[in-house]
């Protein structure tokens, strides 16, 4: 495997760096002004820069490097981010892209400002409680996929709003090494051909064409892989602007794929497109020991539920305790439960139900909830708490949802940025339109809009936007100076993924490279996974002497920082994963990869 995998580098780098012939059109493209191109602020001389200034990491090598490339062109941390997005979609089109969503976070370290900005999908306005409900009241067979499940997509929405504001090169440049990628091709990797391959046969229609041959089979490992049809999409988005994708012949295009899909067809309308927007949230932001600790508000659930587990472990020594100690692991399930079971109850979409972000936070609720863990005990019953500002709910069933990506990037002007995009499934809702594959994230609803006859905040309605996990996040030193941006792709694993990683560098002083590489205790509820293949699994005995009931098994993760250190930006990415962290001297972090039966089709 690491054979594979170092050869698959070389050969992404080699590709990466395909002559300018093959993006004449797309340089030319770059270049020329056009009436309906996003605003953005005349472009800038490359500054001069000291190794470890500018640095991007990202879940795949090849869209690392964009980032970068990006970044050496004179852009913002904002560029480079919306760079290794876009070159993402081309590279990881089973996990995120155009046809789906993402979370932003910019924290400027000249000014002090910090911001959010929400591209999560939103229901067409015909969505109403029973969307995945059958004529006899019970969840559609395969809601999970087809039509039925796609949402508007909101990332294309949250970049140009991104670039609006934070953007320092023309938008057009920003898509060049995307558009390269497409039309000169990709080095199909590993984890492309294993999801395909495992999680990809519901795919139809275009995307076949794309991703599989013939008889069915995805494509090879090694082969080389063009999306001539991505590329033109990108082209016409880098020479126009937003305004065909959600208003225009694409957006009509994306309709019509998602209303004639063979399965679960949608009643998605082109108003339903062209009323979407990003919207600009204030983050949600805590202290941990004297750290800010800093994430999305909702939609996204991560940035309370971070906040949460960490807050609620906040009363032990879990410096004394150490990473060694099962207890510690104890105590971190213990408290994930706590707040998965608020996160399921209480958080949803803002626009259509009261969430009570305060109450959940508050000093005393959080202390109330923490004196329920114990050292030495198990949780018999895990159920929400009652915070101020909140009527009675019921806690939905959990979900998974596996196709996810993340990056974070800093520049030299003090600038760091974190995202995470989705689309939600392997290669989403299985359908594409314009070579773009559209998500399936509505099944990120509740498929049951009522628990003991109240009804969940999380239910589908017209318009709204389904509760994420999704958790970009900023962390701030005790001086006060951004010390971290992180993100992580999972599902609902993401949320303990990053309290993980906090708790590994906050209180076991650990790099962010070697606290990403930690096993993960995932426990949303009673019981939950201790990672396989991680020094997590000895410790089962003794942590079914407190009382777990954890069981071992393979957990899909990739997580992507960018870490202050010495005065100089040092990145870290999943061992897990096939990511990297580069910076603009050209150091790309050295990552000792480790397998499971899920890392190369799964996260």
């Amino acid at each position: 495997m690491q054979t594979v995998q170092s050869r698959f580098l070389a050969c992404s780098i080699r590709a990466f760096l395909l002559g300018s012939a093959l993006v004449a059109g797309a340089d030319a493209s770059a270049r020329a002004p056009h009436r309906h191109a996003p605003a953005h602020a005349p472009p800038r001389a490359a500054p001069a820069i000291a190794p470890g200034e500018a640095i991007v990491s990202a879940a795949d090598p090849r869209a690392a490097a964009a980032g970068v490339e990006i970044l050496k062109a004179g852009g913002s941390a904002t560029d480079a981010a919306i760079a290794t997005m876009l070159a993402l979609n081309v590279v990881e089109p089973q996990n995120s892209g155009l046809g789906g969503g993402a979370f932003y976070i910019r924290a400027d370290s000249a000014t002090g400002a910090l911001a959010s900005i929400d591209g999560r999908e939103a229901a067409p306005k015909a969505a109403g409680p029973n969307w995945f409900l059958g004529p006899d009241g019970k969840p559609i067979r395969e809601g999970y996929i087809g039509g039925r499940s796609a949402g508007v997509p909101g990332s294309l929405a949250l970049m140009a709003q991104a670039h609006r504001k934070f953007g320092k090169l023309p938008w057009a440049r920003l898509f060049t090494p995307a558009i390269r990628l497409a039309q000169g091709g990709i080095i199909v990797s590993p984890r492309l051909h294993n999801g395909l391959d495992k999680y990809g046969r519901h795919i139809e229609g275009a995307a076949r064409a794309i991703f599989l041959d013939a008889k069915g089979d995805p494509v090879a490992i090694g082969a080389t892989l063009r999306q001539p049809e991505l590329a033109h999409t990108m082209q016409m988005i880098a020479r126009l602007g937003t305004a065909p994708f959600y208003r225009g012949a694409p957006a009509a295009a994306m309709v019509s794929t998602l209303n004639h899909a063979t399965r679960n067809p949608s009643a998605m309308t082109t108003a339903d497109f062209a009323s979407y927007r990003a919207i600009d949230r204030a983050p949600i932001c805590g202290t941990y020991r004297g750290w800010k600790v800093c994430g999305m508000a909702p939609p996204s659930s991560g940035g309370v539920t971070v906040l949460m587990i960490l807050k609620q472990l906040e009363r032990f020594d879990m410096a004394a305790l150490g990473r060694a100690n099962p207890v510690s692991w104890h105590l971190i399930a213990e408290s994930e439960r706590l707040a998965y079971a608020d996160r399921d109850a209480y958080l949803a979409d803002p626009a259509f139900v009261t969430v009570p972000i305060t109450g959940l936070l508050d000093p005393t609720y959080i202390a109330g909830r923490s004196a329920l863990i114990s050292p030495s005990t198990t949780l018999a019953t895990i159920t929400p708490g009652a915070p101020a500002g909140a009527s009675p709910r019921k806690s939905a069933d959990f979900k998974p949802d596996p196709g996810t990506s993340s990056l974070s990037v800093a520049d030299s002007r003090g600038e760091v940025v974190t995202v995470t995009a989705s689309i939600n499934g392997y290669f989403g809702s299985g359908l594409a339109s314009g070579g773009v594959m559209l998500n399936n994230e509505l099944p990120d609803f509740d498929f049951v809009p009522t628990k003991n006859g109240v009804l969940t905040v999380n239910r589908v309605e017209g318009g709204k936007r389904p509760r994420s996990s999704m958790s970009p996040t900023i962390v701030y030193g005790p001086d006060g100076k951004v010390r971290l941006a992180i993100g992580a792709a999972g599902g609902p694993t993401i949320i303990c993924q990053i309290a993980k990683a906090l708790i590994g560098m906050i209180d076991w002083n650990l790099s962010a490279q070697d606290a990403i590489a930690m096993g993960l205790v995932f426990a949303p509820g009673k019981g939950g996974a201790l990672e396989k293949g991680t020094e997590l699994e000895a410790m089962l005995p003794e942590l079914q002497k407190l009382g777990e009931t954890l069981q071992i098994a393979p957990l899909g993760l990739k997580a992507n920082a960018v870490e202050r250190v010495g005065g100089r930006w040092v990145g870290a990415a999943d061992p897990r994963s096939e990511g990297v962290a580069e910076d603009t001297a050209g150091t790309v972090t050295t990552i000792v990869r480790r397998s499971n039966d899920l890392n190369g089709a799964h996260e």
